[in-house]
């Protein structure tokens, strides 16, 4: 009997060490983990990484249980780590809204939010619905501050969704509805109109793709799956703008819908319970409701320095193929400067000028390959510069040291300073904008 005894005490005493040892490990390989990520949030502060810049996720370390979801769901880059059993923003200036930490979350620990304490950002008012304060006007896509092709198309979808549950079909207008922007939002829309039924106008200022048609012709589109109105399922994880565009092209002539492009709207009022559009070319259109997928970046930026509008400065890439063997600048820290500058790396001698002494807000895969071109001399960075003058044959920059200048040959020069929010273009229409200090754009709940 004491043998029997003594045969369990030595099973259970071999089970419970091993199960010691099991944990004794885990642990260690926790705290080791843990300080990796110590190390990369030091790394990615001193990079200035470390702060937001717009959409980001803000974690309730409360709600934590370091199930390492949200980490494995980022399709980024060390966007989220695990640090002292909890989970931690590394380099959030990253982020660019995917969204899927917020959906992996299994204790809905992860909020979206859109600014921070110090760095508001300016965004015009909309509700659940996207409904703006002005009943009847609609925003949906990168204008109401949630970026992404897929994010753009979902919302487009939705907004137009909540737009025939709502209207009143007996109106004066002619449409019942009229989208501005036929990018991602507005292509997204106006297939929704036509699943609805509804009587619609698509207008676009440029062209079918609003600013994704503005990308390199050899820029990789990143994205993800998506649904489609009216055309399915589509899997698209690094696709080029070219591909990207034929498949809108094709949902769109499926199901005969056209768009107007060259449009630009001037101006939207309200009157008598109908809107009344006025376009830069003339035209007067009247709409029950009013859907804007018009996108943040707006009128390029200008950098309002001497010799400017000369022809050999341009806000966009489009064909970096067709170039070769020319002295060329490009202004600008994100990524579409840094792919620009890469793109035309080959065949060119090309210079980038950026305000910092960092490039803080790009994709881990251009910083990567900026680095690499740095190091293999195919792209001159001048960290720490503005350009004050543009010359025939040359260009001028400023530096940080007082009174010091550097002098480069130019033959072109891309300009990538962002955009302008087309601000008095929507308060003219009545449409309420507000800065977003670290507010909640997309939490469980909504």
């Amino acid at each position: 009997m004491n043998e029997i005894v003594l045969e369990k005490v030595v099973i259970y005493s071999v089970v419970i060490l091993f199960c010691l040892i099991v944990v004794l490990i885990y642990l260690r390989k926790q705290k080791r983990d843990s300080k990796k990520v110590e190390a990369k949030i030091v790394i990615a502060k001193e990079e200035g990484m470390y702060e937001p810049v717009s959409l980001h996720p803000v974690i309730d370390e409360d709600s934590c249980i370091r199930t390492g979801a949200c980490v494995a769901a980022c399709p980024e880059k060390d966007i989220i780590g695990i640090k002292d059993g909890k989970a931690t923003t590394i380099n959030a200036s990253r982020c660019i809204g995917h969204g899927a930490c917020f959906h992996a979350c299994p204790t809905q620990a992860i909020t979206l939010c859109i600014g921070t304490e110090k760095r508001g950002v300016e965004l015009p008012h909309i509700n659940q619905n996207f409904e703006t304060n002005v009943n009847g006007i609609y925003i949906a896509g990168e204008l109401g501050g949630m970026g992404l092709i897929k994010n753009a198309v979902e919302q487009g979808k939705q907004a137009v969704d909540n737009i025939a549950k709502s209207l009143r079909k007996a109106h004066q207008a002619s449409y019942d509805i009229v989208i501005v922007g036929a990018g991602p939002a507005g292509i997204s829309a106006s297939l929704t109109a036509k699943k609805h039924n509804l009587n619609f106008l698509t207008l676009e200022q440029d062209t079918l793709g609003g600013a994704v048609f503005t990308f390199p012709r050899q820029k990789i589109v990143m994205t993800s799956s998506m649904d489609l109105p009216l055309y399915g399922k589509v899997k698209l994880f690094e696709t080029s703008k070219s591909a990207l565009l034929d498949l809108w092209n094709a949902a769109l002539l499926k199901n005969d819908i056209s768009i107007r492009e060259n449009t630009k709207v001037e101006s939207i009022a309200a009157e008598n319970g109908i809107f009344n559009i006025e376009t830069l070319s003339g035209d007067h259109i009247t709409s029950k409701t009013v859907l804007l997928t018009i996108g943040r970046r707006g009128t390029p930026r200008k950098l309002g320095v001497e010799g400017e509008m000369q022809e050999k400065v341009a806000y966009r890439l489009l064909e970096p193929e067709d170039i070769s063997g020319k002295d060329i600048l490009v202004v600008g820290g994100g990524d579409s400067a840094i792919e620009s500058a890469l793109l035309l790396a080959d065949r060119n001698k090309v210079s980038l000028s950026y305000r910092n002494d960092t490039f803080s807000r790009i994709k881990p895969r251009n910083s990567d390959s900026i680095k690499e071109a740095m190091a293999a001399g195919l792209v001159k960075v001048f960290f720490n510069t503005n350009p004050v003058c543009i010359n025939k044959d040359s260009v001028v920059l400023s530096t940080s040291k007082a009174g010091e200048e550097i002098y480069i040959a130019n033959d072109l020069v891309y300009i990538f300073a962002g955009g302008e929010l087309p601000i008095q273009f929507l308060q003219k229409a009545g449409i309420t904008i507000t800065k977003k200090f670290g507010e909640a754009v997309l939490k469980h709940g909504n």
